[in-house]
């Protein structure tokens, strides 16, 4: 077995799980491996089973495409959740063989190669060995070893151990590609900067390592100068030297224990907001959190996180509900906690300076807001949330429906912003934009110039041209009006069955305010007022 340089840092150990997301869709919905298995998100296909890459399915395709290619593809939505819960099982049973285990994303785990390898007499029999664990569980992978991590990573995509100090010469022959073959290490705009080199001529990763460092920093992004450096073999990202301090550690003595995944969810939303609440005030970001579980019976259980990109409050809580999911909920009952949970603790490994947050003009955790603002408003959400309970705040995300109402989803702060259903969808009869400024539901009456109601008509025509509207105690005057357009939505309906007309129009005011009208059941609501 050969040792790494002085001066190189320590061999990385990458445990890859290809296509997790199918695998983990499969395994939930009890559809045997050997099935087409697609997942879907935004009406596309972001990971599929080799099955359906054999069929022609392909990442980036559209749903409707993939499905004719694939007739027997089984498609499924894309919830991260899901994939951290079943992957939880997976890392366990390394854990068993190797302690120190680090996930990098469900579906990828990294493990320091020095110990093992002295451990099992090699590095190539420590791979072996950790290729029949997760075989043991019923699952692929591959393994890769080398001086750094983004350099272990690609090689486990190709099973390969890397020599020592041989980083640059595996990775220079690679296609340019390669740089975004793994998404937790990449950027949002590393797609554009392949796509960018690739029109360039830079085709190779080691046509990219030899352009200049000055040349890469000024003439394309930051994220391009973490992906320069590390086709270089040079050290991805660093620790900042700082030891964690226990102003920086959450300890919580769960009171009541929790026994419910929900429950634990909930606390480690919590919590995730009180330790970044800590990182702020001590001017540091965290990129390896250590997540402690134990139970009153004296079980426990403990993972280590890495993220490329400092951990966000979201981005810890999500850490915390997959690992305590996999662990309530696991499949093997030898594996399950036998008592409640008692004390979570969360310790972060590695800190960074707060120099190394790179904020963009919007903020992530609230829609629409600067970075700072969206932040100071998160937090104050997640305070109200902890006093009313977790259903008793919630953010919009876009959803697919015909009504404007419909096409909003309303989802708990924390959880996962999985729409009720597909916003990308064709949804025909759907209200043509512009949306309205204003979405609710209160009653009006319409009324002719007989002062008499109006009412849709089995045809989808008015019964009378509409004059005006009384909203509340109030009445105007109708300038214009469109429509009535009928939305046949149930016509699946048995024969017989009451349905009733339900049609919506447009109207304008004489005080220049604009409605959307909906008519359901003999009687008018305003879904909309346009501004």
């Amino acid at each position: 077995m050969t040792s790494a340089p002085a001066g190189r840092p320590r061999r990385t150990l990458a445990l890859w799980c290809p296509d997790w997301p199918a695998v983990a869709a499969a395994a939930d919905a009890d559809i045997s491996p050997d099935e087409p298995v697609a997942v879907i998100s935004a009406n596309r296909v972001v990971t599929c089973s080799a099955t359906a890459r054999a069929a022609g399915v392909r990442r980036g395709m559209r749903k409707r495409e993939s499905q004719a290619r694939c007739p027997s593809l089984h498609v499924m939505t894309a919830d991260p959740g899901r994939d951290g819960r079943l992957f939880e099982p997976l890392v366990a049973a390394v854990a068993e063989v190797i302690p120190i285990v680090e996930v990098l994303r469900p579906g990828l785990m990294l493990l320091p190669a020095a110990g093992a390898a002295r451990y099992f007499g090699g590095e190539e029999v420590a791979a072996e060995k950790l290729i029949d664990v997760v075989s043991v569980c019923g699952t692929e992978s591959f393994t890769g070893i080398a001086d750094e991590l983004f350099t272990a990573v690609v090689a486990a995509r190709h099973g390969q151990i890397v020599p020592a100090g041989g980083d640059v010469d595996f990775l220079a022959p690679l296609s340019i590609a390669e740089l975004g073959a793994e998404p937790s290490l990449c950027g949002d705009d590393r797609d554009h900067l392949i796509d960018l080199l690739w029109r360039l001529g830079v085709r190779t990763m080691g046509a990219f390592a030899a352009l200049s460092v000055t040349d890469v920093a000024t003439r394309f992004g930051a994220d391009a100068v973490v992906a320069h450096r590390a086709t270089r073999a040079e050290a991805g990202r660093s620790a900042s030297g700082r030891l964690p301090s226990t102003d920086v550690v959450i300890d919580h003595e769960c009171d009541p224990p929790i026994d419910r995944v929900d429950a634990a969810a909930f606390v480690g939303r919590r919590l995730a907001d009180e330790l970044h609440r800590a990182l702020m005030a001590a001017s540091v970001a965290c990129t390896r959190l250590t997540v402690h579980a134990s139970t009153t019976g004296g079980q426990h259980s403990s993972r280590t996180w890495r993220c490329a990109e400092p951990l966000t409050p979201e981005a810890t809580a999500d850490r915390i509900r997959w690992q305590l999911d996999g662990w309530l909920s696991g499949k093997d009952s030898g594996n399950r906690p036998d008592s409640p949970i008692s004390r979570l603790r969360l310790e972060p490994v590695e800190l960074v300076d707060s120099g190394a947050l790179q904020f963009g003009f919007r903020g992530a955790g609230i829609p629409g807001g600067d970075g700072e603002v969206a932040d100071r408003a998160r937090r104050a959400l997640v305070r109200v949330q902890g006093l009313l309970g977790g259903e008793a705040v919630r953010v919009p995300v876009r959803s697919g429906g015909r009504g404007v109402a419909e096409r909003i989803t309303l989802i708990p702060l924390g959880d996962e912003l999985t729409p009720a259903s597909d916003p990308d969808a064709p949804w025909p009869g759907r209200i043509p934009e512009p949306a309205p400024a204003v979405v609710l539901s209160a009653p009006v009456t319409v009324r002719d110039c007989n002062d008499d109601p109006v009412q849709v008509t089995r045809r989808g025509m008015f019964s009378a041209e509409p004059t005006t509207v009384t909203w509340g105690s109030r009445s105007w005057d109708l300038l214009w009006w469109a429509g009535p357009w009928p939305a046949d939505e149930r016509w699946w309906a048995a024969p017989g069955e009451q349905v009733g007309t339900h049609a919506r129009a447009q109207v304008l005011l004489n005080d220049s305010r604009a409605l959307l009208l909906r008519y359901q059941q003999q009687g008018w609501t305003v879904e909309g007022v346009y501004e």
